[in-house]
Formats: C-alpha cells, sequence, structure tokens
C-alpha cells in the first residue's frame, strides 16, 4: 500500500498460470511470434469524460519477469513505467452514430509501458494486464467483440472540479484501486519526468495497447486516438493497487508512485488494431511458483 504519497500467426499454444501472493492469477502466455486475426470493431467514438493516469516508476528487471513476450519495458531514466488508469467514458457509440445512443461506464486498467520489435521496427506502447468495468455490455463483450477481456468491478466515485476520490473493486474480489488527490500546478520533484510537457508526451506517444485476448490466446490490440490531447498534472495525496502493493510480484523498493495525470472532456476515437498471436515457447523469464 501505498499512502500519503509525495513525491498477434500460425498456430496457439496454451499458457500457464502463477498463483500470487495476494491470490490472485497472472496468466503467463508463450513467445509472440506473429500477426493473426484481428478482433474487428466498428470505429467507436465518445467522450473521456475524466482519466486519471496514476503511474510508478518501477524497477525494469522485475516487470521484465511479468511480460509475456515480446514485450520489454520502455524505460525513462533507467525506470520502467506502469501504472493505473482510471477513465470514466460518456457518449460511447459507433463512429456516425448520433451521441444519445452511446452509454457510459467507469472503468480501470492496469498498465505496462512496453516496446518490442515489429517487421524490422521498434514499437511502443502499453500492455494492459487487465481491465476492469462497470458496465455489463463491456463486461460480455470484452474478448468476444472488443479488444481485451473485461471484468466486472464496482466504483465509488467522489468528485468535484478540483478534487477526485475513486476506488475501484472488482466483483472476483482479485482487483483494488484507490487513487484520492487534488488539481496541481506541478509534476513531484521526485518525478523521472522533467516537465508535465515531457510527461504529456510520453503518455501521447502510448496510445497503442495490447492485452490478454482470452480464449483465443494472445493479444488484442486497440489504439486511442484523441482529438486534443490536453493533460493536467494532480496532486495525489493516497494511491493504493492491490497489483503493485502485491510484494511477491514487486518486492519492496522496486515500485515507487513518480506522478499523476488528469484528463477531461476529451473527444476520442477506439480503433481496433492487428492481434498478436502466439506460438510455444519457453518464457524468456524465470517465474517464481
Amino acid at each position: 500500500m501505498l499512502n500519503n504519497v509525495t513525491g498477434p500467426g500460425r498456430e496457439t499454444t496454451e499458457g500457464h498460470s502463477v498463483k500470487l501472493g495476494s491470490g490472485s492469477t497472472v496468466t503467463i502466455l508463450p513467445k509472440v511470434l506473429a500477426k493473426a486475426s484481428t478482433v474487428r470493431i466498428p470505429t467507436i467514438r465518445g467522450t473521456i469524460d475524466r482519466r486519471i493516469l496514476a503511474n510508478f516508476r518501477v524497477d525494469p528487471q522485475v516487470l521484465a519477469k511479468i511480460l509475456p513476450a515480446p514485450f520489454r519495458p520502455q524505460t525513462v531514466a533507467g525506470f520502467g513505467i506502469a501504472g493505473i488508469c482510471l477513465i470514466r467514458l460518456k457518449h460511447i457509440r459507433p463512429k456516425n452514430f448520433p451521441a444519445f445512443l452511446g452509454i457510459s461506464s467507469e472503468n480501470a486498467a492496469h498498465r505496462i509501458a512496453v516496446e518490442w520489435d515489429a517487421d524490422g521496427e521498434l514499437r511502443s506502447g502499453v500492455y494492459i494486464p487487465r481491465r476492469d468495468t462497470s458496465s455489463v455490455l463491456n463486461a460480455w463483450a470484452g474478448g468476444r467483440i472488443f479488444p481485451g477481456v473485461h471484468n466486472r468491478a464496482r466504483f465509488d466515485v467522489h468528485e468535484t472540479e478540483t478534487a477526485f476520490r475513486i476506488e475501484m473493486n472488482s466483483l472476483d474480489r482479485s482487483a483494488r484501486v484507490l487513487v484520492d488527490g487534488q488539481i496541481a500546478t506541478s509534476l513531484p520533484r521526485n518525478s523521472v519526468f522533467a516537465s508535465v510537457a515531457e510527461t504529456s508526451q510520453f503518455f501521447a506517444a502510448g496510445s497503442l495497447g495490447y492485452s490478454p485476448a482470452g480464449e483465443k490466446r494472445g493479444f488484442d490490440g486497440l489504439e486511442l486516438r484523441t482529438f486534443d490531447w490536453r493533460v493536467e498534472p494532480l496532486q495525489v495525496t493516497s494511491v493504493e493497487s492491490s497489483f503493485f502493493d502485491d510484494r511477491d510480484v514487486f518486492p519492496q523498493g522496486t515500485v515507487e508512485f513518480d506522478n499523476a495525470l488528469l484528463m477531461r472532456e476529451i473527444e476520442h476515437e477506439w480503433h481496433s488494431r492487428e492481434s498478436l498471436c502466439c506460438v510455444q515457447e519457453q518464457r524468456r523469464a524465470n517465474v517464481a511458483n
């Protein structure tokens, strides 16, 4: 617990699961080799009503142990970057449908900034090991007709124009998140990023996310395109995550809160991208049983 913070294929085979100390399970997938079919959805449009990115600096060697190939940690000043996204979406509907037909939902995602090689080029984005949502529709569609498995969760939200307290508890009781903070004018002094502009640029570049594809194996790709990327720094007074607080996964001293960003009233679109598929190969990192 961190409180009072200042500072895509030719054939597929199954992976294996590792039980974490918290009681939750992480599925370790085999090496990704090639491109496969995409979870094809129409372009989805809507509004990011509120999005908080609570970001941590993490020992990259620790991240490397939990990342499935081909992903590897993207680093800043020698640190891996991971975090929590708490996002409220509204007017979500297929592009060209009227906004009043859209749906709204609270959502959470655990994210790790990653890079990988594809077609002889270096790519970057985020690996999302877990997604949670308040929406029954999102949970049903996720991994079926919409990229990425979504777990059902309850959200307790208290916010004003300047202060935000968001708590998420998954219905399967394996994930919990709490972020409490208020609008600020700058980043924490000990952040690995030199400025809000630098931080904003880094996260804007990480618009392509890959998530475990459930029974299909491999990873579903989803790209966020915003029409007006704007962020504000957020001073966080309390941040908790059952994932980052698990000392069997992140030993003491290997993960620290770095900064938080707030986005509000951002028009955007979601575009599906080619999925990554896997073939059997030993994971490149050993995982403790």
